[in-house]
């Protein structure tokens, strides 16, 4: 960053970041606006393009592409290849052009075979790239616009709706119903409530209910937000500048390095050796010389190169026909070396869609049981609930009218008091045969807040007052189990509208459990990853209950877990003895993540990274039927 850049005299002063900003969270949207530099009516386009300028594009990674010469250049830089062109070299000097000139085809067309392939697959990335640009609504001048996501600053106001991608770190001014899919920063299966407020400094990022990150969408509702960080200063930004160094070399490129030097060991001693012995035999000195150079000549593997470059090509090719883009041909040798692999949970092993497993009574009873009439009816009310709401498209009312619907023609709706994020439920108002009934649906606390009595198995109504510890007690069972518990209420009415003030004096009807079900077969794919000496391990920053839970349902072994906030405590040292024994990392955020696989590399694992995913079929090895892909990291 330039340390003086020239400004317009009517351009605000842009300073450096505030420390505060760090944790902004902290502060006041006030205190926010002001450490920024803005204001509510968002920059003047001027300010913005001065601010461009100066901090740079709003972006992970530089626009400048790798050179096509160093691409190529890359190719003849291990000590084999070099170790080829040294023998050319001196079958020309030697006057034996027919050797060197075949040597140095050999070593051409096996740099051509690798920059061919990782060319392509750079080109085809960039262009699948081209194929989307991401814009996002900001106030300039106090009028929305869209611009490119990379043009948006430090201060801008954003406007958000369903749908929108969130361009950088923000502190929410403004919201109304909204929620965030947080699942790829923190593995958080379920829309997050985010709302306007200041939060302790010490709250984790999962908690940061006033804040929203880069790489996180929205789901319903809408906001305006302050944006404090872009780019590399973003959390996903930080993980990303850790993980944008120089790839470091593969085993196998590393296998080929140390094999290179130890043939260019070799091949020095035999010749000194050869030499030393010729001039000690009172042979010409400059004939036993050339005797010696020819002999490194013959030395060389000439066909090595060649032979490598052939089969990693194709099976480059045979995996683009799977869909899958192999950007450095040596990836595909380490894939095959594997024996740690690391996986996420949501949308990984999961499907990342929230299901209902079953509905629940206060006993504990489920709705699939025929002796209990009372968690069918749970299941009734829900449906009633979820069919006839008319607020924003919810992934959760969604799972419930897909888990079995009832006939509800006989049931006429008359009013409605929408979800919001202060009451976290939602009432709407029925008219049955001759009687009015409200249904309630939402949070576990919220819903019990308004209860008064509790309805039992035996359909009595009694004060809730003594079943709280067990109402809690029954929610709690559920959560160690992996599902997330919502609460069903109703109340008896009497009139043909209400308001959220009538939330009052409701019967508790019992829970609906939910979870993110285990992918279709994926407890046998991981069977067949140990069968073949590779052992798979969970990274989430869900829940430890809910973490445990699926490893169960997938049928690892012996689960032993380590959640974020023990990892912590944790030094290098003592975590790379600790993720050696430990298949369950819950709880964890992305900084975390690359802990756990640097400790796992420097306790001598080749270990692959699984988070968004592909699907693809290996007909190479038939063992294994079906593996996930996408940014496999070595």
């Amino acid at each position: 960053m330039p340390s003086r850049v020239r400004q317009p005299k009517d351009l605000l002063q842009i300073k450096p970041m505030n420390p505060q900003l760090s944790t902004f969270w902290s502060l006041s949207t006030d205190q926010v606006l002001q450490q920024t530099h803005s204001k509510t009516t968002g920059l003047s386009r001027q300010d913005a393009k001065q601010r461009l300028s100066e901090f740079g594009a709003n972006s992970l990674k530089q626009k400048h592409k790798s050179s096509a010469w160093m691409l190529l250049l890359n190719q003849f830089k291990s000590p084999i290849i070099l170790i080829l062109i040294f023998a050319a070299v001196l079958s020309i000097f030697l006057k034996d052009a027919a050797d060197a000139i075949i040597i140095l085809t050999i070593v051409f067309i096996s740099g051509l075979l690798g920059f061919w392939q990782e060319q392509g697959a750079s080109n085809a990335v960039e262009k699948l790239l081209a194929l989307v640009q991401v814009k996002a609504t900001v106030l300039r001048d106090g009028q929305s616009q869209e611009i490119p996501n990379e043009e948006v600053v430090r201060g801008d106001i954003v406007l958000l709706n369903a749908g929108k991608n969130i361009p950088g770190d923000c502190l929410i001014l403004e919201s109304k119903d909204l929620s965030v899919d947080e699942a790829a920063l923190t593995g958080e299966t379920y829309p997050v409530d985010k709302l306007n407020g200041v939060l302790p400094v010490e709250t984790g990022l999962g908690q940061r209910t006033n804040s929203l990150y880069l790489g996180t969408n929205v789901i319903s509702g809408t906001a305006s937000s302050v944006v404090v960080h872009t780019g590399k200063e973003t959390e996903f930004g930080k993980v990303s500048e850790r993980l944008k160094l120089r790839p470091l070399e593969t085993e196998f490129e590393r296998g080929l390095s140390k094999f290179g030097y130890f043939l260019m060991e070799v091949t020095l001693i035999l010749v000194v050796l050869i030499f030393v012995a010729n001039v000690y035999l009172h042979r010409p000195v400059l004939e036993s010389f050339l005797f010696s150079l020819a002999l490194a000549v013959g030395l060389t593997p000439q066909l090595l190169p060649a032979i490598v470059s052939v089969n990693l090509a194709r099976g480059a090719k045979k995996m683009a026909k799977k869909q899958v883009i192999v950007k450095r041909l040596p990836a595909i040798e380490n894939f095959g070396s594997m024996n740690v692999f690391c996986t996420d949970k949501t949308g990984t092993l999961t499907e990342g869609e929230v299901k209902i497993h079953s509905a629940v009574d206060v006993e504990g009873k489920e709705s699939d049981r025929v002796d209990s009439p009372q968690a069918n009816r749970v299941l009734l009310y829900a449906y009633l609930n979820a069919a006839s709401e008319s607020g924003y498209v919810n992934p959760i009312d969604a799972a419930i009218r897909e888990y079995k619907t009832f006939d509800i023609s006989g049931y006429q709706k008359l009013d409605e008091v929408p979800y919001d994020f202060n009451r976290k439920r939602l009432s709407i108002l029925f008219k049955y045969e001759n009687t009015h009934l409200i249904i309630t649906k939402g949070a576990l606390k919220n819903i019990l807040d308004v209860c008064s009595t509790v309805e039992t198995a035996e359909g009595k109504a009694i004060a809730i007052a003594d079943q709280r510890q067990k109402l809690h007690q029954q929610a709690e069972d559920l959560g160690s189990k992996g599902f997330r518990a919502l609460g069903v209420a109703y109340r008896d009415f009497n009139q043909d509208s209400f308001s959220k003030d009538d939330e009052t004096n409701m019967t508790f009807l019992g829970y609906l459990a939910l979870f993110d079900p285990p992918k279709a077969g994926i407890a046998d794919t991981l069977k067949e990853l140990q069968l073949l000496g590779i052992t798979p391990k969970m990274i989430t920053g869900d829940s430890k209950a809910v973490a445990m839970s699926i490893i169960q349902q997938v049928r690892l072994p012996e689960p032993k877990a380590l959640t974020g906030s023990e990892l912590e405590k944790l030094s290098d040292e003592a975590l790379m003895h600790q993720v050696q024994d430990t298949n369950v990392f819950a709880e964890v955020e992305p900084n975390q993540k690359e802990r756990i696989i640097i400790a796992l590399k420097k306790a001598g694992n080749v270990v692959g990274y699984l988070g968004a995913i592909v699907l693809f079929y290996v007909t190479a090895a038939e063992n294994v039927k079906r593996v996930f892909y996408s940014h496999v990291k070595f």
